[in-house]
């Protein structure tokens, strides 16, 4: 410890001793009465939580007054009244929204634990105290998450935070686009492309935007087959496992002037097994497939080469201005929580449900003749440590009859089921997608749904060693 030669620094130091002990003495002995302004914060969420909607809704802090000036219920698909308690006799089925409610219990389990309570003085800048707009301590998290899960290499990459992978999709075909450079001499856009069946928004939102430096080119094969992309750039989508059918896809085009984009949203352990840490050059993920907060809009990209991740950055910046600072603490609060024991609690849990879900309406189509569903292999989890068996978050199902031609309208008039469209897939009509991320009652509704329409048929085969009514939880 320093010595302190001048007797006036003596005086001063000692006077702000006594000051701070009798603060302290003031304070133990109820001299001053603590501010406690979480208080009345937790009080209002626990009054909200506590409202009863009959187990089929919720009540939000956010929600609309009633006329006792409380939130009133919002009920679930299918139900209605103040308290939800109304069935609705013969609803429509949604299961076309991917809503991945069904890690809900997981956190009503740990709703302490994950739970917030932000000032309203929390962040009022733009930007970080070090002029960034990203939050280095979730930053550093999201890398400690892929390290535990071993699903992406993050060593000497970039990471960029994005309002959801949707911003963060355009966000990198604008940085990988021919003309983004500022290169006037380009002959043409890049053409951007994805294998047939592929995620919808690939296309409607590079439609969207008519940019002069990319179009939508259609389903990758079609290119390869023509080998044009050996004399022209393209901007190859890879969405791993494949929304919607739920496939492990790597890229097809292959040179130098094909870039790619990797998609890896649902590769995470309860939607299928790890084989190994992604390594490619641009790596899209997002917090709604992780946690299942799809509200929160949040999404990241780890990429490789630092004038990509630049362009990505002034593309972010010119159009958000960075994620909310509040999103970035929900967010940095519930990966805390995921991270706890490895991950294990969390995705084993996402795990067991869907593989479960996975396993009952693969055994109902089993005995269908008029419908079918993708073939999914078992595989070797690397975080799992094990063999495991397929979980995926949708069911790409196909009409077989010829005459069934559109089926979505099968499933839509036979059984109040809706489902995606294939052809927004870039499919046929006779695929269907099925989302099978919803809540538990929503699933066994669609399930009960489904059986009965193969119950329909005349000569639907037999399961073997397991009864359709066996079926339910």
């Amino acid at each position: 410890m320093a010595k302190i030669q001048n007797s006036k620094h003596t005086l001063f130091l000692g006077g702000s001793v006594l000051l701070n002990l009798l603060f302290i003495n003031l304070f133990m002995h109820g001299g001053w009465k603590q501010s406690n302004w979480t208080k009345t914060a937790a009080e209002e969420a626990e009054a909200v939580a506590s409202i009863s909607c009959s187990g089929h809704g919720r009540a939000f802090l956010d929600g609309l007054l009633g006329v006792d000036g409380k939130p009133v219920c919002e009920c679930n698909s299918c139900f209605k009244g103040p308290d939800c308690s109304d069935p609705i006799p013969n609803c429509e089925v949604d299961a076309d929204s991917g809503d991945p409610m069904f890690l809900e219990p997981f956190w009503l389990k740990h709703a302490a634990r994950s739970s917030l309570v932000v000032p309203g003085w929390h962040r009022m800048s733009y930007e970080f105290g070090d002029g960034s707009l990203i939050s280095e301590e979730l930053e550093n998290h999201i890398r400690r998450l892929h390290s535990v899960v071993g699903n992406a290499n993050t060593d000497g990459r970039y990471i960029i935070f994005g309002a959801g992978a949707t911003q963060l999709l355009n966000a990198a075909v604008h940085a990988l686009s021919s003309n983004d450079d500022g290169d006037d001499t380009s002959s043409s856009p890049s053409r951007v492309v994805a294998s047939i069946p592929y995620y919808p928004v690939y296309r409607e939102q590079t439609e969207f935007f008519q940019s002069e430096d990319y179009r939508f080119d259609g389903d990758t094969m079609s290119r390869k087959n023509k080998m044009d992309y050996l004399s022209n750039n393209y901007i190859e989508l890879v969405t791993s496992p494949n929304n919607p059918d739920g496939q492990l896809k790597k890229a097809v085009l292959q040179g130098e002037s094909v870039k790619t984009i990797h998609d890896l949203a649902y590769n995470w352990p309860h939607f299928t097994a790890i084989p190994a840490p992604a390594d490619e050059d641009l790596l899209i993920f997002t917090v709604s497939k992780l946690t299942g907060h799809a509200g929160s809009r949040f999404g990241w990209a780890i990429v490789k080469d630092e004038a990509v991740y630049q362009r990505m950055l002034t593309y972010i910046n010119l159009s958000v201005y960075g994620v909310p600072r509040e999103t970035q603490l929900r967010v940095l609060k519930l990966l805390k929580v995921v991270l706890e024991g490895e991950g294990k609690e969390m995705f084993e849990f996402g795990f067991k449900t869907m593989a479960n879900r996975w396993r009952k309406l693969s055994k109902i189509f089993s005995a269908s003749r008029r419908f079918s569903v993708q073939d999914l292999e078992h595989q070797y989890c690397s975080f799992s440590k094990k063999i495991r068996g397929p979980s995926p978050a949708f069911a790409w199902v196909k009409c077989e009859r010829e005459e069934d031609k559109d089926c979505f309208q099968v499933l839509k008039s036979g059984a109040n089921i809706i489902g995606r469209q294939g052809s927004l897939f870039g499919g046929e009509s006779n695929y269907v997608r099925l989302s099978l991320v919803k809540s538990q009652y929503e699933f066994n509704l669609l399930l009960e749904r489904i059986e009965a329409l193969v119950q329909q048929e005349p000569h639907n085969k037999i399961i073997q060693g397991e009864n359709m009514g066996e079926l339910h939880p």
